[in-house]
């Protein structure tokens, strides 16, 4: 099931024709896709037997806005896949380094991406959107907590992200539409191995990023019972799982984003993401 959010509606898409869900369930669901994941395992349930590619409509993709647009926590995992952490110059973690993206940086799939600085670098990722409240989960469990899969993007400001006295991640990777997610969460059954998904990135259609989730240091179930462990991890909250190597900021010389590249970060079984960059702050 591929569940997406049209123009602040919650929707069901299947072959290109998306469903209201609030309107298809009677006022049972929704309208606002955030309401949802409140009541996911009953929302699940009704989905099912819903036949979305008949009764839906079609829709233009740049009314997709975030699959989960309002969460009350928002994790991001640094250096989860080895080959990033090496051309980083570090070594690779014995735990899930962990930081935060703040909410107000969550945009759609098919956006603007106003550019603050000359030192914006781009970095796609696996993002996993809770379905149920996980508080001290095994890994064993974690997937059963979990309402989908989509794309996403961690946009950085290598500035401000490195300025000392000790490096801060979180506002870096917070500006305004540094935190691309979509184009719709797509739930686990429907991947062959949701463990092992091709991923990449490519700017001006070249590639730049190229790897696989199944390479992760710490694959999805591992990150939920860690989070877990610490945080009750909520329904509707967002982990950006790490991106893998060939970022901007590991290259020799640096390459970072300017006005007019076309950023688009794929995964295999869920979909594309597109950003525009423009002129941002002056």
């Amino acid at each position: 099931m591929r569940v997406a959010n049209l123009s602040g509606r919650a929707v069901i898409v299947a072959d290109d024709r998306a469903l209201d869900v609030h309107t298809a369930s009677a006022g049972r669901f929704g309208p606002e896709p955030g309401r949802l994941y409140a009541d996911w395992p009953a929302f699940s349930e009704w989905a099912g037997s819903v036949a979305a590619a008949t009764e839906g409509v079609t829709f233009d993709r740049r009314d997709l806005e975030a699959p989960s647009p309002a969460p009350t926590q928002v994790f991001a995992i640094g250096l989860n896949y080895r080959d990033h952490a090496a051309e980083t110059g570090l070594a690779a973690p014995e735990a899930p380094p962990t930081f935060t993206k703040f909410a107000s940086c969550l945009t759609g799939p098919e956006t603007d991406l106003p550019l603050p600085t000359d030192t914006v670098d781009w970095e796609v990722e696996l993002v996993v959107v809770i379905g149920r409240e996980a508080t001290g989960v095994s890994a064993g469990s974690a997937w059963s907590h979990v309402a989908g899969l989509t794309v996403g993007q961690d946009y950085s400001e290598r500035t401000s992200q490195m300025a000392g006295p000790a490096p801060q991640f979180s506002l870096a990777k917070s500006f305004p539409g540094f935190g691309a997610t979509g184009p719709w969460l797509v739930t686990p059954e429907e991947f062959a191995d949701r463990d092992d998904l091709a991923i990449e990135c490519a700017i001006d259609g070249a590639t730049v990023q190229s790897g696989r989730t199944a390479q992760m240091i710490f694959p999805v179930p591992e990150l939920v019972a860690y989070l877990s462990s610490v945080c009750t991890l909520r329904p509707g909250d967002l982990i950006f799982t790490g991106t893998p190597a060939g970022v901007g900021v590991g290259r020799d010389p640096r390459r970072f984003l300017v006005p007019g590249n076309v950023v688009t970060s794929r995964i295999e079984g869920i979909g594309t993401l597109v950003q525009q960059c423009v002129v941002g702050r002056t």
